[in-house]
């Protein structure tokens, strides 16, 4: 018995309904023909896995994805696979555990990859995202203690409209991709002048100090990024060789700008002007790199959306790694240290990409590499304390 009206119907939409229903775009997943059973019966087991997908992913939010797919076909299945290939390690740093398989990815699939974004990075998704590559408004970076500082990196990526990312992208999509690098890449000009040189052609000693060449990692394999290695991967090396753009390997494009000596707002400008240069030779072929509002600069990982940017100082320390408020400190100042493998030597980089602009992140990098500088020296004095230059909480 119904406890309220029932609907009316009226004879002419009934009568032209299934027409109507007909016309009605249908979701793509319901082209695919994948033998699956119940979305509880596929959930994966997350036991023993640290990453952040294993931490914000639950049966409702599976369920909720499940019956859904992007125009090109990638399905939640594929979103978090990495996770899945590559759990973590009980110790170290914790991975993202996904990655989009498209720019619509992040659309469809947006209640997950924004909870993943503000559990990895610390952003409310409620905000827009600005850029700004104005390199001279960048304060210092030209001045750390060469005593301390080893080395520095502007690494930055982009993906471009229209083409699945590599996780995804057909062998096709992947060889277009790489023609209209050679297009773009033919026409920097003498202002900027370089090389394209195929991956499978390249060797170490083509590249600047600093630089080392892209490999089929295996979990490049395992998540399908290294598929047909080096099928249709290139770099592009600037004139001076300290710069080098790598093409379908982790993303469409990944500019790397390293420097020896440690001058990071040298390296900094060198990648704002090459990223300028590329992003209006790209919209003039009609292949713009993808941004979103309230995204940024929108790439294939979760980690590196809003700007696509990680900077990085390569620091010498002996005391501050071992005194108890490192962390504390290193969360305080929006920074991230690499420990792996550092004999001494610690990578110093932004801890994310998202919230503020690129000028922001670098300048956050260059004050916060300062300071812990002038902690590590503080350290060096019999009974040295750092009490005093501990930053305000963030």
């Amino acid at each position: 018995m119904w406890k309220i009206r029932p609907p009316v119907e009226y004879a002419m939409e009934a009568k032209y309904r299934p027409f109507l229903e007909s016309l009605v775009p249908l979701d793509p997943i319901t082209l695919l023909k994948v033998k699956r059973r119940s979305p509880e019966e596929e959930f994966p087991s997350l036991d023993g896995n640290r990453t952040v997908m294993a931490s914000v992913l639950t049966l409702g939010m599976y369920k909720r994805q499940y019956n859904r797919a992007t125009d090109s076909g990638v399905m939640f299945d594929d979103i978090i696979r990495p996770g899945l290939e590559d759990p973590g390690q009980s110790s170290g740093p914790v991975s993202v555990g996904c990655v989009a398989g498209d720019a619509q990815s992040y659309i469809l699939f947006c209640h997950f990859f924004d909870r993943i974004i503000e559990a990895h990075q610390g952003y409310n998704m409620s905000g827009n995202q600005e850029s700004d590559f104005n390199y001279d408004n960048l304060k210092g970076g030209d001045d750390f203690d060469r005593e301390y500082t080893l080395g520095c990196e502007v690494r930055v990526s982009r993906c471009v409209e229209d083409f699945s990312f590599p996780t995804h992208c057909s062998r096709g999509e992947r060889r277009q991709l790489h023609s209209l690098a050679k297009k773009v890449f033919g026409q920097m000009g003498e202002e900027l002048p370089g090389a394209l040189v195929s991956l499978g052609d390249l060797h170490q000693s083509m590249l600047g100090e600093g630089l080392t060449v892209e490999t089929a990692t295996d979990i490049r394999i395992k998540t399908g990024v290294a598929r047909d290695w080096p099928d249709s991967r290139a770099a592009w090396i600037n004139k001076e060789g300290n710069l080098v753009v790598w093409i379908n390997v982790e993303d469409h494009l990944q500019l790397v700008s390293a420097r020896r000596d440690s001058n990071i707002k040298e390296a900094f400008e060198s990648a704002c002007i090459h990223l300028q240069k590329l992003e209006a030779l790209y919209r003039e072929s009609r292949h713009s790199f993808i941004w979103k509002q309230h995204l940024g600069w929108v790439v294939s990982s979760p980690a590196m959306v809003g700007t696509g940017l990680k900077a990085s100082v390569h620091l010498q320390l002996r005391h501050l790694p071992l005194h108890k408020r490192l962390g504390n400190i290193l969360e305080r100042l929006r920074l991230h240290m690499d420990t792996t493998g550092s004999r001494g030597v610690f990578k110093i980089s932004n801890a994310q990409t998202i919230g503020f602009t690129e000028v922001e992140f670098v300048q956050m990098l260059v004050d916060g590499v300062k300071l812990l500088t002038a902690m590590e020296r503080a350290l060096e004095e019999p009974e040295g304390s750092i009490d005093h230059l501990v930053p305000a909480q963030k």
